[in-house]
């Protein structure tokens, strides 16, 4: 009897799947592997340390709870002898994209010869006009998507890691230079890189979220959270970093020397007014 396990990229699609009639296991993979340091070797003692540390210190996750929602789910994946089909539910955007990259090195690493890996990958869809996220979807559109999987043969779990292990050494001319369009299978990879060289300095010294972040704090009186709104908004409509409100709030509270608060609200002072003029 075939065996699936299904690999999603967040809970809410895990919520999702299940109400459909899709059959299988499921592992939900929680990291957000966009921000914080980084190691070549997935799944490695240096790779978890590094993520301990980051979400210790950056977000508050101490290394128990981390260890219970994250690493105890990731490392279902180290043995699937016992699976015939591997499904990545994976989006457009680049905090999906980059996820995928690791997943897929990591899969590489304990690859089963004789199981089919697949990829379910959201983006453009034929009748809405934007990019569709996972979460666009009801369950029984989810059967859809799971019947146009695409296969990902061992050559495109190679392919993948060499892109993680370029992004890990993220020098801006190399990932300029590079062409992640070459494998049709990872169709919205070169996008979410582009995106992600907006995230380097530009020649006011901030990168695209930064200058982004003043321009909204000098166009109105606004609270964190309407300033985190304004993100959300502009990010839907303008890019596809794929970002949740708390990297927007640490990416905020990272440019204090750019603003005052005063009853709640926000303001830019001197330096911030120089920066984006």
């Amino acid at each position: 009897m075939s065996k699936t396990i299904h690999v999603l990229n967040g809970d809410s699609t895990a919520k999702i799947l299940e109400k459909s009639k899709i059959k299988g296991d499921i592992v939900v993979w929680r990291e957000m592997l966009c921000e914080g340091p980084l190691h070549k070797n997935v799944g490695s003692d240096e790779f978890w340390l590094n993520r301990y540390s980051y979400f210790e210190t950056e977000i508050g996750v101490d290394r128990l709870e981390y260890y219970d929602k994250t690493i105890k789910e990731i490392v279902k994946l180290e043995d699937l002898a016992g699976y015939n089909n591997v499904v990545l539910w994976f989006e457009f955007d680049l905090f999906c994209q980059v996820n995928l990259l690791a997943l897929c090195t990591y899969l590489l690493a304990n690859y089963v010869k004789k199981s089919n890996y697949y990829l379910v990958c959201t983006g453009k869809d034929e009748v809405e006009q934007q990019l569709q996220s996972l979460s666009d979807y009801s369950p029984s559109e989810f059967e859809t998507l799971f019947n146009t999987k695409i296969a990902l043969s061992k050559a495109n779990l190679e392919f993948a890691k060499e892109s993680w292990e370029l992004y890990v050494e993220n020098d801006f001319n190399t990932l300029k230079e590079f062409n992640f369009n070459q494998n049709s299978k990872f169709q919205y990879l070169q996008l979410a890189m582009d995106q992600h060289l907006n995230r380097f300095p530009a020649s006011n010294g901030l990168n695209q979220i930064s200058t982004k972040i003043l321009e909204i704090i000098n166009s109105n009186l606004f609270s964190e959270k309407e300033i985190v709104i304004n993100l959300l908004i502009w990010q839907q409509k303008e890019t596809v970093y794929g970002f949740g409100d708390l990297q927007y709030f640490q990416y905020l509270n990272k440019l204090e020397k750019y603003f005052t608060i005063k009853e709640g609200k926000y303001y830019l002072n001197e330096i911030g007014l120089a920066k984006i003029n």
